[in-house]
């Protein structure tokens, strides 16, 4: 077992692959900073895998947990990263970063983020590109709604400042960032992405991933992928699902200046394309429908929140039945996750 000099912060990744280039450097990055790494695999990762530094959970490992979500939850699914998080905060973690393992980390990535920021802030404006803040390209983040990618944003300068608290923080990713298969489709994707810092708050929305964020402890309970869905649309619709209930407790979402550089991993554009229909159809209309949703203030009412929201997605069958159970197993790990 892997024993860092402070456990306090932690990084969770889900993978397939053998130890690569990029799983060793958060490795070696993670022991030179004191973090955990913590990885969970699935029915088709090495039956061997081994990389010092790093607490890998096969699936014979993940059921000898003492938590019940990894009974439940189906394998070749990368929902199966939510037990990452609950071993995190079982070895004390108070901050989580979660990334995938075709993500190099810059060394800014290693850097504690406060909660507590002084930024240029957008709220009330609908959906609002964030990727025109960091870049002169035409790109949208994946799960953007296409009837919306022609909308302006506000000029950046034009953004006041304001003092949030931002318990969810998104990095955006050089190299090749997280867009979707139709902008692949029409375009190069490159980009060197400028350092820049916005946030949004009530009633704007954009969608963020799970390449390059970071969660402090008030926010883990929104950290919850859903595991009957597309795999090109959990973390997306995790995104809507945080931001409506972040909206209640007056947080906002921090998108800042590149921590980490994409290497892609193969991809079908084709099966990503199909994987994303049901986002392209339908992102719009759950965030309408999120926005009616009448929510409760403070963190102890995040798992009735959670409930209500995913109630919705699954009476728009967007998402199965079987996702109230999980989500409440996972709510229930979650509680008996931290540590004595």
């Amino acid at each position: 077992m892997v024993q860092p000099a402070n456990p306090n912060a932690s990084v969770v990744v889900t993978s397939i692959n053998s130890p690569n280039e990029i799983l060793k450097a958060i490795s070696d990055g993670c022991r030179k900073n004191g973090f955990n790494f913590i990885l969970i695999g699935d029915t088709k990762s090495p039956q061997n895998f081994s990389l010092e530094g790093c607490d890998y959970y096969s699936i014979d490992k993940q059921l000898q947990t003492k938590f019940i979500f990894p009974e439940k939850c189906p394998t070749k699914h990368y929902a199966r990263k939510n037990l990452g998080y609950l071993l995190a905060i079982s070895k004390g973690s108070h901050l989580i970063f979660e990334t995938d393992d075709d993500n190099f980390p810059l060394e800014n990535f290693w850097q504690i983020p406060t909660p507590q920021i002084h930024t240029k802030c957008i709220e009330n404006s609908g959906w609002v590109n964030i990727y025109e803040y960091f870049s002169d390209a035409k790109l949208w983040p994946r799960g953007f709604p296409l009837q919306s990618i022609q909308n302006i944003a506000p000029e950046f300068d034009s953004l006041g400042m304001k003092k949030i608290f931002s318990p969810i923080q998104q990095a955006m990713v050089n190299g090749n960032p997280d867009v979707d298969a139709i902008c692949r489709f029409i375009q190069p994707v490159d980009q060197i992405f400028k350092n820049n810092r916005v946030a949004i708050g009530k009633k704007t929305w954009c969608p963020f991933n799970s390449q390059a964020t970071k969660w402090t402890s008030d926010a883990f309970a929104l950290m919850y992928l859903p595991a009957y869905c597309s795999f090109r649309m959990t973390d997306i619709w995790r995104s809507f699902i945080a931001q409506r209930i972040a909206w209640e407790n007056g947080w906002h979402i921090l998108f800042h200046e590149p921590m980490m550089n994409q290497v892609r991993n193969a991809h079908n554009l084709l099966r990503d394309f199909e994987d994303e229909i049901a986002g392209y159809l339908n992102n719009a209309q759950i965030c309408d429908q999120l926005e009616k949703l009448n929510l409760k203030a403070g963190i102890e009412n995040i798992p009735f929140n959670l409930n209500l929201c995913y109630e919705k997605l699954i009476s728009m069958k967007l998402v199965g039945e079987k996702e109230l159970f999980l989500l409440n197993i996972w709510l229930n790990d979650l509680k008996n996750a931290h540590p004595n």
